[in-house]
């Protein structure tokens, strides 16, 4: 099987990696990532990739001299990630972090691929023409989420139709126990520190402010294509169940694992199939109990937000996350504090609301990333009227 990676050098990136050499079927067609391209090029020559590519043409120097008769290619820059997407392959891992990752999907789904998507915001952003895509070249989309791939499986064999509710569960973070007051003096230290889950530090900045499970709730809209009052989010604190389907007769399928992402990568990487991974297996006596609790929508205002968002549907979603990212900016830079990024994303939609561009529905590629950069300048403003 041809494979390609799209963020391999990230936490989701690594995880695929690893089960990829694990197996002696596998061809890589590209591998690509950030700045740290001496893990790049060593995934580069253990996976004998034919390409590898740095998302930063600055570090194309260096990448090229770590894979120095490697006889892997070597490229860099937005262009090229593009072209690396536009190669034949049978699979492929969207794992770029942020609004970056929408382009390549695209066009990996034009080559027919299977794409496993782990980036959120390619559902967020443009869930409709992404699905479209899909649709238009027979590809498939597999959910990497382990929130998503929980639901999906939890679907198979059943009609769409007598799903009455769906939960998608949140660890609550490190500050799950935190009141409103600590919340404001919250530090980027603080907020990095996941108690359940390894993850790169956005992600987890964004587990912390429940960001990430906003980003679920309107991708689970997008992807499976239930409405809002369906969709439901729960704290719970031992990240053992990743999702809940209930059905109209009143029963809940779960799906239960050990936080570890190789779970929800090995199911689309082997789909329809299910092979061995080298994951932990549960011992339920040793958990001992599950707990679940409400989340606070006053402490973690992002879930709010989110159902706004599912309500606006058009280009509501990349206002969302536009502002999102930049607040996630500020946040880490210490131009703003952990609870002004929620009033930033807050304030950047309502300057919004009465541009009718805001709700109309996504057309092109081209409207998105122009509502995105609209937003992201807005966004800005806001930043430094809160900074």
């Amino acid at each position: 099987m041809r494979v390609s990676v799209f963020g391999a050098t990230g936490s989701i990136g690594e995880s695929t990696f690893d089960l990829l050499q694990r197996r002696d079927d596998i061809e890589t067609v590209a591998l690509t990532g950030g700045r740290n391209v001496a893990r790049l090029a060593e995934q580069a020559r253990a996976l004998g990739a034919g390409l590898a590519v740095t998302a930063h043409d600055d570090c194309y120097l260096p990448l090229k001299e770590a894979l120095a008769g490697s006889g892997v290619e070597v490229a860099a820059g937005t262009e090229a990630l593009i072209a690396a997407a536009e190669r034949p392959t049978d699979w492929v891992m969207s794992a770029i972090v942020g609004a970056a990752g929408l382009a390549p999907g695209f066009r990996a789904l034009a080559q027919g691929a299977t794409l496993a998507l782990a980036n959120k915001e390619s559902l967020v952003t443009a869930g409709p023409l992404l699905m479209a895509e899909a649709a238009r070249h027979k590809a498939r989309i597999l959910p990497v989420d382990s929130e998503h791939s929980a639901v999906f499986q939890a679907l198979v064999g059943e009609d769409i139709a007598a799903v009455e509710r769906v939960i998608i569960t949140a660890s609550g973070g490190p500050f799950r126990d935190w009141s409103f007051e600590a919340l404001e003096r919250a530090t980027l230290a603080e907020a990095i520190r996941h108690p359940n889950w390894s993850m790169g530090q956005r992600i987890t900045i964004d587990s912390a402010s429940l960001f990430n499970k906003a980003l679920e709730l309107i991708e689970t809209r997008e992807y499976f294509g239930f409405e809002p009052t369906q969709i439901e989010a729960v704290v719970h604190p031992q990240s053992i169940i990743h999702a809940l389907v209930g059905f109209r007769d009143g029963a809940l399928m779960a799906h239960l694992g050990a936080p570890d992402m190789r779970h929800a990568i090995g199911y689309a990487l082997n789909w329809p199939e299910r092979a061995a991974l080298p994951v932990a297996r549960l011992d339920l006596a040793a958990l001992s109990q599950l707990t679940f609790e409400a989340p606070d929508p006053v402490r973690f205002p992002a879930l709010r937000l989110a159902r706004e968002v599912m309500e606006l549907r058009g280009h509501s979603g990349a206002v969302f996350n536009a502002a999102k990212e930049v607040a996630l900016d500020q946040f880490i830079a210490g131009a703003i504090r952990f609870l002004d990024m929620a009033r930033l994303v807050e304030r950047t939609i309502d300057s919004l609301l009465s541009d009718s561009c805001l709700t109309q529905p996504i057309e092109t590629l081209e409207t998105v990333a122009a509502m995105d950069q609209m937003a992201r300048e807005i966004a800005r403003r806001h930043a430094a009227v809160l900074a």
